[in-house]
């Protein structure tokens, strides 16, 4: 995923991704401008043609993008799996957000542990934990 909006705009520093995480040639990018990853994109198209039916989900912004997208693949039928340790947000208190980002994460961890929806689920591991493997 990639996300662009006016507060990033393709091509700025934001934009890029970090040099800590490079992509692979072969590696397909879809490109957001909404916090759920799958809102006007070919994200199901893509996860479709790889037979993917769980998604393990990290990143940027815990309140805002990984929430969003968290949902939207449970309501569109995948399991979801959030990588607690893996996923990040900033500091909005300036903008009257009541809790730390420490706190923001912490609850999403919590509440989407419990996550689930008939016949998918939600869950959450750490990044030592992950498993590609099929379920």
């Amino acid at each position: 995923m990639q996300h662009s909006d006016e507060n990033m705009p393709v091509d700025s520093e934001g934009w890029q991704y970090v040099a800590e995480l490079p992509r692979g040639e072969s590696e397909p990018v879809v490109h957001k401008r909404y916090g759920d990853s799958f809102e006007d994109t070919d994200l199901e198209e893509q996860l479709a043609e790889r037979g993917v039916g769980r998604l393990v989900v990290t990143g940027a912004q815990t309140d805002a993008c990984i929430r969003s997208t968290l949902h939207g693949a449970l309501v569109r039928g995948y399991d979801a799996t959030l990588v607690g340790d893996a996923h990040t947000t900033d500091d909005l208190r300036e903008w009257r957000v009541p809790v730390s980002p420490e706190q923001v994460i912490a609850h999403t961890n919590t509440y989407w542990s419990w996550s689930e929806a008939p016949g998918r689920t939600g869950d959450v591991v750490s990044a030592a934990d992950v498993d590609f493997g099929r379920r």
